[in-house]
């Protein structure tokens, strides 16, 4: 079984794809507590589920003891392989020592996982007065290769925004082209390719930029054929099962689902049980101005199949002073499409550009439907540094995450490609 890592980790999304097929996870480094703890969270549910003690999950769910309580349960080796560190020239050496201790004398032999996107995307350029240039963000994959050149994994799996194609260094040369030959003078052939995540079985359009990296400097054509799945199922299917509740209303803590006789929620993961209650369904709430405004890109949507401009509300209902740009800063998550709009993280600002598509309850998304764009699965809980549920944190955590389900196809492609090498020897 393969031995990965996972820097920059966020939330899990990309790791809990590659648990799905089959990867052993030695690590996982991230910079944001809530996030650790998230990890955590899950690293503790894996380890439940293998020891054939998941009721203690639930409990812990429930509200029935709090997080240390429900850790003490836990080996603190499994908890340990959550290291929470800012990635730096100063962290590394203490990092290394850890996932050295982690390893023992086992090698690693997968990397995963992108620095933050926020400096290569367009958008986050776009809202910069020098475009980034210089941002420190923009040589967070120096230290990724740091990690390459210590352990030496076969294969590297790094995910980042299109963006990155065209963001730039200071000298005029684009980071990309820094990146890769970087990465060859680290020992690494690289190839990639911009794949949208509607491809492979999720209701979302999500293109990301998906570089894999094989040790050897005279690589070529290794790039795994990541199988794509063809899907007919509407966004709506996403939320069917879930509670009706309005603005302000639902729940943090577990909550039924009503009866699915529906495939697309167990194809892809997300739902293993159709009496599995469901954490986080609990929507924002909302100003009457703002239900209004709902209401009527709802109505558009439903009657015209057009979307609305924020200049084509009622003057009543303008009272942003920009009316040039952003002008789609409103938008229904439209239940009868294939696939709903990219999921980011600006969701935990507002809910406007997330809005459900049944008028009858009238509000933004709650976390677990956003969740479940991001095929995160059900039982997935999300954690705040303190301990106390954050509905906001939540859907920081699954904006920035990789859709799951995408994840498992990357990692599935590519466990044919080690199988290939322990058969050449």
């Amino acid at each position: 079984m393969a031995k990965f890592l996972d820097l920059f980790a966020g939330a899990g999304g990309l790791s809990e794809g590659f648990i799905q097929a089959g990867y052993t996870p030695v690590a996982h480094v991230e910079m944001d507590v809530a996030a650790c703890y998230t990890l955590k969270t899950r690293a503790a549910f894996h380890w439940l589920k293998t020891n054939g003690d998941i009721e203690l999950y639930n409990q812990y769910l429930r509200g029935e003891m709090t997080r240390n309580e429900f850790y003490a349960h836990i080996p603190q080796a499994v908890l340990d392989t959550v290291l929470n560190y800012e990635i730096s020239s100063d962290t590394i050496p203490e990092i290394f020592e850890k996932i050295d201790q982690m390893l023992g004398r086992e090698k690693l032999d997968l990397i995963i996982g992108g620095p933050p996107c926020q400096a290569y995307s367009l958008a986050g350029r776009s809202r910069s007065e020098t475009k980034m240039v210089g941002d420190k963000r923009n040589y967070l994959y120096k230290h990724y290769a740091e990690f390459l050149r210590k352990y030496r994994p076969q294969y590297f799996v790094f995910e980042n925004v299109l963006g990155l194609l065209s963001a730039k260094d200071e000298d005029g040369t684009l980071h990309f082209d820094n990146m890769q030959k970087l990465f060859y003078e680290y020992g690494y052939s690289t190839e990639f390719q911009p794949l949208n995540a509607s491809d492979y079985g999720v209701l979302q359009n999500r293109k990301r930029i998906i570089l894999i990296g094989k040790l050897g400097k005279d690589e070529k054509g290794f790039y795994p054929e990541i199988q794509k799945i063809t899907s007919t199922h509407k966004v709506g299917e996403l939320f069917c099962d879930l509670p009706s509740i309005n603005a302000g209303g639902g729940q943090i803590t577990p909550v039924a689902t009503n009866h699915y006789t529906g495939k697309y929620l167990y194809d892809s993961g997300i739902k293993s049980s159709d009496m599995e209650p469901v954490t986080f369904h609990q929507a924002r709430p909302n100003t009457e101005q703002d239900l209004e405004i709902y209401r009527i890109v709802v109505e558009t949507w439903n009657k015209q199949g057009t979307r609305i401009a924020y200049t084509d509300l009622p003057e009543h209902l303008r009272t942003h002073k920009n009316t040039t740009s952003f002008l789609d800063r409103f938008k229904v998550v439209a239940g009868n499409l294939t696939f709903a709009q990219t999921v980011v993280a600006h969701i935990c600002r507002d809910g406007h550009y997330y809005i459900h598509p049944d008028k009858r309850q009238n509000r933004s998304l709650t976390p677990r439907e956003a969740a479940r764009i991001q095929t995160f699965p059900d039982n997935f809980y999300f954690e705040s540094a303190s301990g106390k549920p954050s509905r906001t944190l939540a859907y920081k955590q699954i904006g920035n995450a990789v859709p799951v389900r995408l994840a498992k196809c990357i990692a599935t492609a590519l466990m044919e490609l080690f199988a290939k090498e322990d058969e050449n020897g």
